[in-house]
């Protein structure tokens, strides 16, 4: 039997999000967070195509962000729900990641695993900054699956979507942890 490494399966066990509009400063200098960075990239990478880049977004690009969401929510004849709705991560940001999911052309890894693996990043990067002691928190929102303004925020092109942002800052103190799935519900046996 392997032997376990105790410590990261009770971190994993026990890791929770919190709501990335409760995040404060401080958030990471650079140096910390290309450390959370650099053990997020050990993402499973099918083939080694690397089908993802990543935008780090920080303090001064928020009201950017923010401003894109709204004139996009405008062009579309949003409400003000859905100004609100597009705004808010981006009014309330401290440091985020943006992974967008760039699919690269391969006779051997289909299209979906490459997002797949964009995906897995979105979670590596959360596990990797809350294990450094940071809050983080994966969101999308409709901008983030608007071709328009994933284009003109974060300079997709072609295939290019935004497979999450990653909000990363000073966590709020523990509330009450939101329930859980039963595996018992959702977990079958393929026995023979």
């Amino acid at each position: 039997m392997p032997a376990p490494n105790q410590a990261a399966f009770d971190f994993l066990a026990a890791r929770r999000s919190r709501p990335a509009k409760l995040f404060t400063a401080p958030v990471p200098d650079r140096d910390a967070l290309m450390r959370i960075l650099t053990a997020a990239l050990r993402v499973p990478d099918h083939g080694k195509l690397e089908p993802w880049r990543l935008v780090v977004i920080e303090k001064p690009a928020f009201a950017r962000l923010a401003g894109l969401a709204e004139a996009r929510a405008k062009e579309l004849g949003g409400d003000e729900e859905k100004i609100a709705k597009g705004r808010g991560q981006f009014d309330k940001g401290q440091l985020a990641v943006a992974v967008i999911a760039s699919p690269k052309a391969s006779d051997k890894i289909p299209a979906v695993e490459q997002l797949l693996s964009a995906g897995a990043l979105c979670l590596n990067i959360v596990n990797a900054a809350t294990a450094a002691g940071w809050g983080a928190c994966w969101l999308t929102g409709w901008p983030a699956h608007d071709p328009e303004f994933r284009a003109r925020a974060f300079g997709c092109e072609g295939g290019e979507t935004v497979a999450g942002i990653v909000h990363i800052g000073t966590p709020p103190e523990d509330g009450p942890d939101r329930p859980r799935p039963d595996p018992a519900r959702l977990v079958s046996w393929a026995e023979a």
